[in-house]
């Protein structure tokens, strides 16, 4: 075993997170599942929603065969839902490829949707006890450090060289156990000493041994992502309300923003708000009375700002819109009860004051 790999193991053993969720009944779908949760998001946030995933789709069969509304509607709140829509989509090929058994080779798991080289990698180390580098985003640190690795991991030569890295760095002569541990370390280390902002490194395993620490400039790896200006959109939110208190709500296309989930239906924000009752009466075949303003929010996604004005009109009369699979009118109560994504579950629950008539 490589030296790395004996002072991060020793560091784990005493300092290591060893009770996780996923840790219990350690299997590949419980792995796999944990991997695409904890993708862009937080272990504390993560834990309540696996727990819940879980109870809900105890194994691959069960997620495979539930509906993608259940599907949606468990992971509403943790954002990214193309990983949502992956997840079904491959629990349904586990089931009907390989009879409900993760496949144990990289190159079979990384032909299941939303799997790449460290999920597959981390799925082979962890449920199967193989040696598999990974490199998610806080091994990326480490090693960025460790070897003081110039550039922006996202740019494709500073990824390959990390990756030579991390499976330099694997061991290959442990036992199951060790290898599970180790690359449970190698995510522990990043998450819990070698910070992005913050880095411990009085506290690191790799004292004397990282160069970036020996340089006194650790906060200048990796380097980030070079900004650009974050593109705006708007959209009117139309709350649209008929006379028994039902909201109409819509299935969004199943790829793009929130693909696949339910939502308030949406105008372009090119659209005056007077033009709405006509736009509603086009489009949806609705007669609705005057719009009123509700509060408005932005919304970040990873690669745009999107400005939102919901608005109220109460539907007078129906001509087109009928309950369809992808228009439902549904009491306020019911309709969060649907896989909804967050900002729109927010804004049903709490719609805020008229702001304008």
């Amino acid at each position: 075993m490589n030296s790395y790999a004996e002072r991060l193991l020793d560091w784990y053993d005493r300092n290591g997170r060893k009770a996780l969720p996923w840790h219990r009944n350690r299997n590949a779908y419980r792995v796999w599942l944990s991997e695409i949760m904890l993708q862009q998001t937080q272990v504390a946030t993560v834990i309540p929603y696996f727990e819940r995933f879980t109870s809900r789709f105890p194994d691959v069969n069960a997620l495979a065969q539930a509906p993608l509304d259940d599907v949606l509607q468990h992971w509403a709140g943790l954002g990214y839902y193309a990983r949502a829509r992956n997840l079904h989509r491959a629990a349904k090929l586990v089931a009907e490829r390989h009879h409900g058994v993760f496949p144990d080779t990289l190159e079979a798991l990384v032909d299941l949707p939303g799997i790449g080289r460290s999920t597959g990698g981390a799925i082979l180390a962890q449920a199967y006890g193989k040696p598999a580098a990974i490199l998610d985003g806080n091994v990326k640190r480490v090693l960025a450090r460790y070897h003081a690795v110039e550039g922006w991991p996202g740019r494709s030569d500073v990824l390959n060289r990390l990756w030579r890295h991390a499976e330099e760095k694997t061991p290959r002569d442990v036992t199951a156990e060790r290898m599970q541990a180790f690359t449970q370390a190698s995510m522990d280390l990043g998450a819990l000493v070698c910070t992005r902002r913050r880095p411990a490194c009085l506290d690191c395993p790799h004292l004397g041994f990282c160069e970036a620490q020996l340089k006194g400039n650790p906060h200048d790896y990796p380097a980030p992502k070079p900004k650009k200006v974050m593109p705006e959109k708007a959209v009117w939110l139309l709350w649209l309300e008929n006379s028994k208190g039902r909201l109409l709500l819509e299935r969004r296309p199943p790829t793009g923003i929130w693909g696949g989930m339910w939502s308030l239906p949406e105008a372009d924000a090119d659209l005056d708000a007077d033009d709405l009752p006509g736009y509603c009466q086009q489009t949806l075949g609705l007669s609705c009375g005057t719009p009123e303003r509700l509060a408005g929010f932005r919304h970040t996604f990873s690669h745009y700002h999107l400005d939102v004005q919901p608005v109220r009109l109460a539907v007078t009369s129906t001509t087109a819109v009928a309950d369809t699979d992808n228009r439902d009118w549904l009491l306020p109560s019911d309709a969060v009860a649907r896989g909804l994504p967050a900002p729109i579950r927010k804004v049903l629950m709490e719609p805020g004051l008229c702001l304008e008539a």
